[in-house]
């Protein structure tokens, strides 16, 4: 038995790694690992959630952003965005389409965009729960203060997602300005967790500058965060950035990091990432039979996808867009899986199936 593979097993019986086991890992794995740790992974998935498959439809609200993020499309700096945002009618919209497709979680994900005041955003919060008290609201707008992501919950969010990009302060500002703080986004998803909402955390895989060392440590955070979802896909270029003419990570490793995340906080919520069916036209099934459990279709008006343009060539039709519902079940279904017209919050307890086959 080679050594990756008594590592990856010790990962799943202690949950843990040491950061030099991590680095040796993530330096030397090879196809005979990553067949391993998926097999393993989708293992622990059917543990904790059977072969249930959660959606949740995604509204992009706005694509202007106050911040300049190297490798973001939207960043401020990026003068070919056409730029837009949706009115509160627009949203109730998206939630009232998706509502009767049976989606039960809406994520408002935009940029930083300074327009949607406190008032305006727990106002469509609580307009979205008003309409829809059994759903669940994700928000994923960036970095807010305490107090201000506890307006937002009193109004009634559920969850909140913000990625971390990078758990090393050094590699953070290769790939943010020196405007913002590492040590802020961190202390912001302590907040969320202290305020109460499923958090949600994650990774770009192969960014830019990104290493064995810097993956080790986004694992260790990960682990001592605790987070109920995690969101990684591959890094992929955009054209109008800084990193233009850098390279775009891999469907392959992306697999391996989900399973191994998968392994090591066996009840988290996993998505199957836009971005990995971006970089793989099978990612996304790959990414469920790598112990994913989460898809995200867009429900956002079918005008607006193209200009929410993080990163080149992005899904924005097909089983992407969430007019294709139907067309994404009877694919998961040919893979043994079931998708769920529900909130799918994170398990508490192992999966017992007591839905009708």
């Amino acid at each position: 038995m080679g050594k990756n593979i008594l590592l990856i097993d010790k990962l799943n019986k202690t949950k843990e790694l040491s950061k030099e086991e991590f680095i040796s890992l993530f330096e030397t794995f090879n196809d005979e690992d990553i067949e391993y740790a998926r097999s393993l992974a989708c293992k622990i998935r059917d543990e904790w959630y059977g072969k249930n498959i959660f959606l949740r439809g995604l509204i992009e609200i706005s694509n202007f952003c106050k911040n300049d993020c190297l490798y973001c499309g939207i960043r401020r700096s990026n003068s070919n965005a056409e730029r837009y945002r949706l009115s509160k009618e627009n949203i109730l919209e998206c939630c009232a389409k998706g509502y009767s497709l049976g989606y039960r979680t809406f994520v408002l994900q935009g940029g930083e965009d300074l327009y949607y005041t406190d008032d305006i955003l727990c106002d469509i919060i609580s307009s979205i729960k008003e309409h829809y008290p059994d759903v669940a609201v994700t928000l994923s707008i960036g970095e807010k203060t305490y107090q201000q992501y506890k307006k937002y919950f009193e109004a009634g969010a559920d969850r909140y997602l913000l990625r971390h990009e990078t758990a090393n302060e050094s590699h953070y500002y290769k790939l943010h300005p020196n405007s913002m703080s590492f040590k802020n986004r961190i202390e912001c998803l302590y907040n969320l967790k202290k305020i109460g909402y499923q958090v949600g955390t994650g990774f770009m895989v192969e960014s830019p500058f990104q290493t064995p060392k810097t993956l080790a440590e986004d694992f260790i955070f990960i682990k001592e965060l605790q987070p109920d979802m995690v969101g990684i896909g591959p890094y992929i270029v955009h054209h109008s950035t800084p990193f233009a003419n850098e390279q775009s990570g891999t469907a392959r490793t992306t697999l391996f990091l989900l399973a191994l995340l998968r392994i090591m906080i066996p009840n988290v919520l996993l998505p199957a990432t836009t971005s990995l069916g971006t970089i793989d036209p099978n990612g996304q099934i790959n990414g469920f039979l790598s112990g994913a459990n989460v898809m995200m279709p867009n429900l956002s008006p079918a005008k607006v996808r193209k200009k929410y343009l993080l990163y080149d060539n992005k899904l924005c039709s097909g089983n992407e867009a969430a007019e294709f519902k139907a067309s994404l079940v009877k694919n998961l279904k040919e893979y043994g899986f079931r998708v769920l017209d529900s909130r799918g919050d994170v398990a508490k307890y192992p999966f017992v199936d007591c839905l009708p086959k």
